[in-house]
């Protein structure tokens, strides 16, 4: 099996339930709050390590108990590489309604993650491993490290999230994107699905994997072209994660030399699980309860 590299953020989340936003100078009464690990580099890599991974991950917390937390969290991930600075842990103001979710970030430590951590993270690694990196840091040091991963041979995946223009930059090293279709409208600048995949092409992506929500994923790459139906596992309770989830899941079954059909068939099942339940990290499924 091949290892999982993970450059990426780690945040605490602070997560309540409301009936709707509330607007300008409203206090609204909200419920079922919750306090857990969370950061799309954190839920990823717990998640491809859930569902059967060998992940080791880099990114920053502060010195503080939210950054404790976010390591012990982290238990079946090597957290050896994650810096603890001077800066606040990153945090995450996460409002659910109805099921979907509405997010505010705090960067705090996740702002020193950069080049260096992604060099002493790959110092091990062995061309064909797999390098994994997202959008929660900042973005030259996401681009210089997508370079820098496949400079040296591993397969670089990019999930190009939260939707930051900056990223176009770092398309033409990502042997596998992985937009929302938001995002993939962001980066190619184009409205249509289809046009907006033949840009990301264009740009230098290896290959264009577009998650679609309930409608499922579609993979698209010169050779083939691959879609994988949503897997509906229950009542939508909570979709933060759920792209964590997809993508974490992908990593760990690429890793274990999986057919890129049968590793989106298996990444549809472990978000639909997700989605059934509240919270981020906390709602990802191992790898007996996605088989």
């Amino acid at each position: 099996m091949k290892n999982i590299y993970l450059l990426g953020s780690l945040n605490i989340d602070l997560t309540i339930r409301a009936p709707y936003m509330p607007e300008s100078g409203e206090t609204l009464k909200g419920s079922d709050f919750m306090m857990t690990a969370g950061g799309k580099g954190a839920n990823q890599a717990y998640a491809a390590a859930a569902l059967g991974g060998n992940v080791k991950m880099a990114g920053c917390v502060g010195k503080d108990a939210f950054g404790d937390l976010l390591i012990n969290s982290l238990r079946r991930v090597d957290t050896s590489y994650v810096r603890r600075t001077d800066a606040l842990t990153g945090a995450a103001l996460i409002t659910v309604i109805d099921g979907d979710n509405r997010i505010l970030l705090h960067e705090g430590a996740n702002s020193e993650t950069g080049v260096l951590d992604a060099e002493n993270l790959l110092s091990h690694a062995a061309a064909d491993d797999i390098f994994m990196t997202q959008c929660e840091t900042p973005i030259d040091g996401v681009i210089k490290a997508l370079k820098l991963a496949k400079s040296r041979g591993l397969f670089t995946m990019f999930n190009p999230a939260p939707a930051r223009s900056e990223a176009r930059g770092a398309v033409m090293y990502a042997d596998l994107i992985t937009p929302n279709r938001k995002e993939l409208k962001l980066l190619s600048g184009k409205d249509d699905l289809e046009e907006g995949i033949v840009e990301l092409l264009r740009l230098g992506a290896g290959a264009v994997l577009v998650t679609l929500g309930e409608k499922g994923s579609l993979y698209v790459s010169a050779r083939e072209r691959i879609e994988v139906p949503c897997c509906n596992m229950g009542a939508v309770v909570d979709t933060t994660g759920a792209g964590d989830t997809y993508c974490g899941a992908l990593a760990a079954e690429l890793a274990r030399g999986v057919k890129i059909a049968d590793a989106m068939s298996f990444a549809s099942r472990a978000a639909g699980i997700t989605v059934t339940r509240r919270g981020a990290m906390v709602s990802i499924p191992t790898r007996e309860e996605v088989l």
